[in-house]
């Protein structure tokens, strides 16, 4: 287990990146290999993927892995990286504030720096939780870290642009509503998957005053546009373990009907990844 004054420096440090001259990259890593990966290519900070690290273990997406699986991956690459690491740690849970405080503490002893909580729900009839209780929730993550002296920098994310919620003229103010109300439970960035236009982008930085998250992609504004934006952070959420299966179809693929290995040239030598995992 880390000590505790290294991962509260880490925490430190992390949380720094989100006020420094430079916006910060934080791609998302689903097992060490690709954590490595992201780690040796210079990244300052590596997030994890719950999308990502459930479909490696034979799940879908939305909370079907377990806490404990989840978190054991997140374990596993907090100890072998340098960098702090920020959990997605999904909706925490459970709808209790206790189950996300819960969900907090076993973040801060898998060695993690920073988590997100999201506001999502699979209820057909209510697309995001509700506000008083996700309020209490994020409360509860706060007064969890404190309890174990790790200043868990914590990123509240909202769906309502990922899900369209609503009436697409009233998205941007339910959002920034609940963004608002994020930040004054005691989140230190705020994250709304799912939108994408700048002028937007470049509204909701002025408004929620803040550092806001933003997940990236194709189609997206491009990182020097997101940071002339005020953007504070970027993420990429699943799409890079997706586009790896993306490769891995093709491979299959040209494997099947040509019987030949072009979509295998260009990965890492076999010594080069022993290397990178020694």
């Amino acid at each position: 287990m880390i000590a505790v004054e290294e991962h509260k420096a880490k925490a430190d440090a992390f949380r720094a990146m989100h006020h420094g001259p430079k916006i910060l990259l934080l791609p998302n890593a689903w097992d060490v290999a690709s954590a490595r990966i992201f780690e040796e290519a210079g990244f300052g900070a590596i997030a994890t993927t719950s999308a990502g690290v459930a479909f490696t273990l034979g799940y879908p997406d939305g909370e079907r892995i377990s806490r404990s699986e989840m978190l054991a991956r997140v374990a596993l690459i907090a100890r072998e990286v340098k960098v702090p690491v920020t959990a997605d740690a999904e909706a925490g849970y459970g709808n209790r504030p206790e189950d996300a405080a819960q969900t907090a503490l076993k973040v801060i002893e898998a060695g993690a720096a920073g988590m997100n909580l999201e506001d999502g729900t699979d209820d057909p009839s209510r697309s995001l939780l509700d506000l008083t209780l996700q309020l209490e929730k994020l409360r509860a993550v706060r007064e969890a870290a404190l309890t174990k002296d790790v200043p868990l920098v914590l990123n509240a994310r909202t769906d309502v642009y990922l899900l369209q919620v609503g009436a697409p003229g009233e998205r941007y103010d339910q959002a920034l509503r609940r963004l608002l109300a994020f930040r004054d439970a005691g989140a230190d960035c705020v994250f709304v998957p799912g939108l994408r236009d700048a002028e937007t982008i470049a509204r909701l930085v002025r408004d929620v005053q803040c550092p806001l998250n933003i997940l990236a992609g194709p189609g997206f504004p491009s990182v020097p546009e997101l940071e002339k934006l005020g953007v504070a952070r970027v993420s990429l959420g699943s799409g890079p373990m997706r586009a790896t299966l993306g490769l891995l179809k093709r491979m299959a693929e040209e494997l099947k009907t040509a019987g030949t290995y072009k979509t295998m040239e260009g990965g890492p030598s076999h010594a080069d990844v022993n290397r990178l995992l020694s």
